[in-house]
């Protein structure tokens, strides 16, 4: 059974990567939030793998997080959601707010997730709520947690997708930007490349 991978990123696209490993090419099926967090072809990638089998074949998935993997695996183990439907949704929402949600018993947001409705969200935080306590530790979102999700909210709100939204907010707070009004002044010049 694979569970790490490094090595080249030869192909990349949202949902899934080519690994090349010592003259090997593997394909991973990938969340749009690892997506977002890798390189462009031909960089260095290391990804957490979970070997899926199926009944016909042998499928990866690969995780830059190892949270965002264990939150996969997890909900792989409620009934109705396979391996596909799990991506789907961590494509959907950030590990950090999908434990948020849980913790908070919002399924309002666990709802407007894309491919989860009302009632699958009910079950997810019914079979998940206690688990990602007990593995995560619930916590509320410290000082800097806040900012970042208010400047998400209000890049949104722009009209920008989520995804690209988060990945200009982790290049602003990579060049140090750490309250609103920094987050916000570095993410949109960032997105007006």
């Amino acid at each position: 059974m694979i569970g790490f991978l490094e090595g080249e990123l030869s192909a990349k696209s949202p949902g899934q990567v080519l690994v090349k490993v010592g003259g090997v090419g593997y394909l991973v099926f990938i969340s749009l939030n690892t997506f977002y967090a890798l390189p462009e072809p031909p960089g260095r990638v290391a990804l957490h793998i979970h070997t899926h089998l199926q009944e016909e074949a042998l499928q990866l998935y690969g995780f830059v997080d190892p949270e965002e993997k264990e939150i996969f695996l997890k909900l792989l183990n409620i009934p109705r959601i396979g391996a596909k439907t799990a991506i789907n949704i961590l494509s959907g929402i950030s590990p950090g707010d999908f434990r948020q949600a849980l913790a908070e018993g919002d399924i309002r947001r666990l709802a407007s997730i894309p491919g989860v409705g009302p009632k699958s969200a009910e079950r997810i935080a019914l079979e998940l709520k206690d688990k990602m306590a007990r593995t995560f530790g619930a916590r509320a979102l410290g000082p800097e947690e806040r900012e970042r999700q208010d400047a998400l909210s209000a890049l949104l709100n722009l009209g920008y997708s989520k995804p690209l939204a988060e990945k200009a907010l982790t290049v602003a707070q990579g060049q140090g930007a750490r309250v609103l009004e920094d987050l916000l002044r570095y993410a949109l010049k960032w997105l007006a490349k």
